[in-house]
């Protein structure tokens, strides 16, 4: 068996002559190899190949010219298996015929290194049976009023279309680099010339000369779609280009989603895709859902955040009946049952009285009392629109991430950022430094509003920032000095976030952080602009869960 990483391998020549081909697609755990044999910021992709290949699964290894990093993986490669077919082709940088008598050469040498290492032997006529017994075009078929959603960018694993099949979605498109969509070219009596041209006939790499078209090909193609996710792999910088130009060029919605082919990093993908999708133009909901015994309707909107979980009960004019924000325990579903029975309390209805129960937060499909799940993203965006219609950009710090969210007129979100990779600048965050400075945490906000001495924090990972604040204590800085550099490092830290989305006001300030005065001071003192913070900042994702209940109930 052969491995190969792009679409343009001439994978049915290796068929012909009895070998198993298989694309790599690698979603590992970690990259224990590949940081010891690689640069660390060498693309997570090439990582993770690397991790695949060292495995001992395949017999070779087929590259192409795409990238560096894919040249340098073929040079650790033919280092670390000496006695496996690695081999490395040239992609040409044009598609026209010399491209194509190019590219044909170099196909024809990879038959002769393959010949020579197998012993195996390359005929025509067992490759020309092979793609006169394939299809041209496999087409899609669209169901009316079904999502169409087109995948743009850098290669992107299976798991983004499981994903939105799941939820729905139809995949009109995939032109990445693992998105094949070539053509068998058959001619007379140049059946290598033909099948080469028709692998250049592919949507074209972006190293690909400007006259390939790809920017053309990308407007006409986006015109089909509800919106478009723009793929990138992590370390890895050819695509972030295309992205800005997109973002002026084309009028479709898009989602940029960033991987590293991790198995750690479905949920991350699931949030943000789940997100976008609801985001997109909502259809018409259909059913009808239970009433309670009662005389009015409640429904309640449930918040299972990493750090606090929490609930509110709506009636069906909008009025919030009762909230309920504890602590969030080992387990999100233990924390959800105890945060429903404390508001059912608060709120004088027992569990039959609710009619629609959504929940959102990182927990929210934990959560089996639940009747339906929405994203995070979406909550937040009801729920600020409902506290002040007049929002149009959210900073929503919590436990474990922060998410930048603007929003229009109709509080509908048009788009959004999020950190969840990385503590720095989230609740977390504050919990540690408060405990290296030994004070309280809700006492770190009122002690930065003391601070008499601006102090910069160099580093926002966790552990170097607390490495540079025990520093500071050694050099006898004052407390208040060094909580208040902390809120301005994080204050840096979210405005990096805010300008992924625009920085539109009005602005509103959510989550647990939002009850710390000096990261407000701070944020405020940042944007240049004031932050609207409602009365419970922790029940906002939970409120926009109760409207998204309402309207499921056929409330407006």
């Amino acid at each position: 068996m052969l491995g190969y990483v792009c679409k343009y391998t001439p994978t049915e020549i290796f068929e012909s002559m009895g070998v198993e081909m298989k694309r790599i697609e690698p979603e590992v755990t970690s990259f224990t190899q590949a940081d010891m044999k690689m640069h660390p910021n060498i693309c997570s992709f090439t990582k993770g190949v690397l991790e695949e290949a060292l495995k001992g699964e395949y017999e070779g290894i087929i590259l192409t010219t795409c990238c560096d990093s894919i040249r340098r993986l073929y040079d650790v490669l033919k280092t670390e298996l000496p006695d496996k077919f690695i081999y490395i082709l040239d992609i040409p940088r044009i598609t026209k015929d010399a491209g194509i008598a190019l590219y044909e050469k170099r196909i024809r040498n990879l038959i002769k290194a393959y010949e020579e290492f197998s012993g195996k032997k390359f005929e025509e006529k067992k490759l020309e049976a092979i793609l006169e017994s394939r299809k041209e075009d496999e087409q899609i078929t669209l169901k009316e009023g079904e999502v169409k959603v087109g995948i743009l960018g850098a290669r992107a694993n299976d798991n983004i279309a499981k994903i939105l099949k799941k939820k729905g979605a139809t995949v009109a498109f995939d032109l990445t680099c693992t998105g094949l969509n070539r053509k068998c070219l058959l001619e007379k009596d140049q059946l290598l010339t033909g099948y080469t041209r028709g692998l250049l006939t592919q949507f074209p790499c972006l190293r690909m000369e400007q006259a390939a078209g790809r920017e053309e090909l990308i407007r006409r193609y986006s015109d089909s779609v509800d919106g478009v996710i723009y793929h990138t792999v992590q370390f890895c910088d050819n695509y972030s280009y295309e992205y800005a130009w997109l973002k002026q060029n084309i009028q479709v919605p898009m989602l940029l989603l960033e991987t590293d082919y991790t198995k750690q990093s479905y949920g991350q993908i699931l949030t943000r895709i789940e997100a976008f999708l609801e985001s997109l133009p909502v259809k018409s909901r259909e059913g009808k859902i239970r009433q309670g015994g009662k005389d009015r309707m409640y429904v309640m909107g449930i918040d299972s955040g990493s750090t606090s979980t929490n609930a509110v009960i709506m009636d069906q004019d909008r009025n919030i009946i009762a909230s309920s924000v504890i602590r969030t325990g080992a387990k999100s579903g233990e924390s959800a049952q105890r945060v429903l029975m404390e508001v059912l309390e608060k709120a004088g209805c027992t569990r039959e009285d609710i009619s629609w129960i959504v929940s959102t937060g990182y927990g929210r499909v934990s959560i089996p009392f639940a009747d339906e799940n929405v994203t995070e993203i979406s909550c937040h965006g009801k729920g600020a629109h409902y506290f002040n219609p007049r929002v149009r950009t959210i900073l929503d710090i919590g436990g474990q991430d922060s998410k930048a969210i603007r929003l229009n007129e109709a509080g509908e979100v048009t788009d959004f950022a999020m950190n969840d990779k990385c503590a720095a600048g989230t609740g977390r965050f504050l919990e540690m430094i408060a405990r290296t400075l030994e004070i309280d945490m809700d006492e770190l906000g009122p002690t930065a509003l003391q601070s008499t001495e601006e102090i910069e924090i160099t580093s926002m990972c966790s552990v170097f920032a607390e490495s540079e604040v025990i520093s500071l204590i050694a050099n006898n800085k004052e407390k208040p000095d060094i909580a208040n550099g902390i809120c301005r490092a994080i204050a840096n830290k979210a405005y990096s976030l805010l300008k992924r989305v625009g920085l539109e006001a009005e602005f509103m300030m959510t989550g647990g952080v939002a009850k710390n005065p000096g990261v407000v001071r701070a944020v405020e003192d940042k944007i240049q602009n004031s932050l609207y913070i409602c009365s419970e900042p922790e029940i906002v994702g939970a409120t926009g869960a109760a409207l998204y209940a309402l309207t499921k109930a056929g409330m407006k």
